[in-house]
């Protein structure tokens, strides 16, 4: 049986693919930056977050969390999704373990809570 897909599964294949031009065809192209040739640029934009976010592995996490998010969150999550193909489970669990990692405070907090509720 064949592998089953959601249509934005197929949708994000079908412009992967029509983004994907050969190399001859790029070099057959006018002098001059043509718009096609400058967002495949902008989309090999790579950082150092970016690089360490897609690298970031998800696979054995197994609880579920319902959260909330503003309008303008959502959306920057569904574009960036689109952009770069990191889904948006993957790009939350790597926010909030990066938060919680480069903020030691917030551990101390919960600790400061456990003393004081243990007393």
């Amino acid at each position: 049986m064949e592998k089953m897909k959601s249509l934005a599964s197929q949708l994000r294949e079908q412009m992967a693919k029509a983004t994907e031009k050969p190399a001859t065809e790029v070099k057959n192209a006018k002098a001059g930056p043509s718009k096609k040739a400058t967002v495949k640029g902008e989309r090999t934009i790579r950082s150092p977050i970016l690089t360490e976010l897609m690298d970031y592995d998800n696979s054995d996490h197994k609880t579920m969390v319902h959260f909330r998010l503003d309008k303008e969150s959502a959306d920057f999550i569904n574009k960036f999704k689109i952009a770069t193909g990191v889904d948006v489970t993957r790009f939350v669990a790597f926010a909030v373990r990066h938060l919680i990692n480069n903020n030691p405070e917030l551990k101390t907090v919960i600790r400061q809570f456990i003393q004081n509720s243990s007393l």
